[in-house]
């Protein structure tokens, strides 16, 4: 009874004072309250962060238990929980984990994958059988993570950018729990674990981004309110539903440039992306006062592609074959390559040519969008026309790309296309949206490839380079053949990573610096020991 009385006294007496003193005293107990919330989170992290690391030592005995050497040994983590999933994402991975193979021998590559249900030897079948990449058993560590259905789309029907980022949260959480490396490489695009692995394990953060998880032309077109595959026609048709999600886009770009600062070499796979991700890592009005690294350079590494294997293929007497390499995903927009080819028949009634979908499927909902395409196939009734090779191996992919005439791709702001780079390594002619890499990396028009957007503009084009001399045809071929060799092959992803690897394995992180301010001494926090990596 007497704390009520006195309570209310307080109150009293703090109504009687002017104005400005009762503002100062609120702002006084905000400001306190922030900095103890600070204090409280900052001793949380160190205290998990001890207990984590030194959690991580058996966990770390109990994966290296087969190799020799474990003291001396470096694990680079990789982040990349589709690991299994076959596409140019893939590619860039296996690709980088092969280099250290070959050249670093102290090095691990541990990858933390949700493919739970795939062997090591299984995986790496399949890494030859689709990249025709050689993966070595012994020097590779499989961490599985069970939580990845939290990165599903399907997950999170509402708020998916949201869902999906505070779902790489939790998996973040299991990765690190499961094992703290040496060095920590996302390859998959997940910014929102950075934070994790920069505060509570305090290693060099290295960050591949293929796509940028929300960029500015997401917001222009809510702006604009376009209906999009990830904007429904409900949301663009109502004013405040436009505007509401524009205030929930603003304020995710917000968090997620936020979490990109904690790495501390960021690399993207083309000019595209690097534009959206400086745009991102620009600082707004309270950013200026967040410890980050957005003074790193960008660095642009575009993607790999095995032109070795595709070279020798004849240039000339190609089959009337027009096809399309690409993951069964919304985005990858093959409903409209479908139509684009129907009304190019429709111009070319007597043009023999026919159309080759090949591509992978990742989950069920993959698998429904095939058999969707293929209804609507029946229902313009191409059956004989249309043909769909769906997660085929690499040989058949090979003879496919050595066989064909045209390479189509019709994806709107694709961030870099690999599938690209190996119609113009194969001899095809390329024919691929105006936009993203492709416009400002990869084609230059009629000089190694073509570009349309509308459906209607891809069959004119259709119709025009079918219509083209073969000689002209043949020196469009030698052109992009050269350029696939001089900008993206392995060797030269191969040289850039390398030049990024010797960076990133030297960064001093924020650890130590964290514990010297820390009222905790450091020696009892620190778990890993520094290493020399090779």
């Amino acid at each position: 009874m007497d704390l009520i009385k006195l309570l209310a006294y307080t109150f009293t007496i703090f109504f009687r004072l002017p104005p400005i003193a009762r503002l100062i005293i609120v702002l006084v107990f905000i400001t306190q309250s922030i900095y103890f919330s600070i204090l409280s989170f900052r001793f949380t992290t160190l205290w998990y962060g001890k207990l984590i690391r030194k959690r991580n030592k058996s966990n770390r005995f109990k994966l290296l238990e087969n190799i020799s050497n474990q003291s001396q040994k470096t694990i680079i983590g990789f982040f990349h929980p589709y690991c299994n999933a076959g596409g140019g994402g893939e590619r860039v991975l296996w690709t980088a984990v092969a280099f250290h193979q070959r050249n670093h021998s102290n090095v691990i590559c541990a990858i933390y994958t949700g493919d739970l249900g795939v062997t090591k030897e299984e995986m790496i079948s399949k890494v030859k059988q689709r990249f025709n990449i050689d993966i070595e058993l012994q020097s590779l560590i499989l961490v599985p993570l069970t939580s990845r259905y939290l990165l599903e789309a399907s997950y999170w029907p509402r708020f998916t950018l949201l869902g999906q980022s505070l779902g790489s949260i939790v998996v973040g959480f299991e990765a690190i729990n499961r094992l703290i490396p040496d060095v920590y490489i996302d390859t998959m695009g997940y910014a929102f674990t950075y934070p994790i692995f920069s505060s509570l394990a305090g290693i060099p953060i290295g960050a591949y981004v293929h796509y940028p998880t929300i960029s500015t032309d997401m917001v222009k077109k809510v702006t604009n309110r376009q209906s999009a595959h990830n904007h429904s026609s409900i949301i663009s048709n109502s004013f405040i539903l436009t505007h509401a999600k524009l205030l929930y886009y603003i304020l995710f770009a917000e968090l997620y440039s936020n979490c990109l600062k904690q790495a501390d070499n960021i690399m993207v796979n083309s000019t595209w992306t690097k534009r959206h991700i400086e745009n991102l890592l620009k600082p707004s009005f309270y950013q200026s006062t967040i410890n980050s690294n957005s003074k790193k350079e960008i660095e642009i590494i575009y993607p790999p592609c095995d032109i070795k294997s595709f070279i020798n293929f004849p240039l000339s007497s190609r089959h009337p074959i027009i096809l399309s390499i690409s993951q069964f995903r919304p985005e990858k927009d093959q409903i409209k390559q479908i139509l684009s080819f129907s009304n190019f028949l429709k111009l070319n009634p007597n043009k023999p040519f026919k159309l080759i979908l090949a591509g992978s499927c990742r989950d069920s909902e993959d698998e429904k969008r095939v058999e969707d395409l293929k209804k609507l196939v029946d229902q313009l009734g191409l059956q004989s026309k249309v043909e769909f090779k769906v997660n085929i191996d690499y040989n058949e992919l090979k003879h496919l790309l050595s066989i064909s005439s045209i390479g189509l791709s019709t994806m709107v702001d694709e961030h870099f296309g690999i599938s690209i780079v190996e119609f113009m390594a194969s001899g095809l002619i390329p024919l691929v949206h105006a936009s993203g890499g492709p416009l400002t990396d990869i084609i230059e028009e009629k000089v190694t490839g073509y570009f349309g957007t509308t459906i209607e503009s891809y069959s004119q084009q259709l119709n025009e380079i079918t219509s083209t001399d073969q000689i002209q045809l043949e020196t469009l071929r030698e052109n992009a053949r050269k350029i696939s060799q001089e900008k993206f092959s392995e060797e030269v992803f191969e040289f850039e990573w390398d030049k990024v690897w010797n960076q990133l394995k030297d960064q001093k992180r924020g650890l130590k610096e964290e514990l010297d301010k820390s009222w905790i001494p450091k020696s009892r926090l620190l778990g890993n020991e520094s290493k020399k990596v090779d």
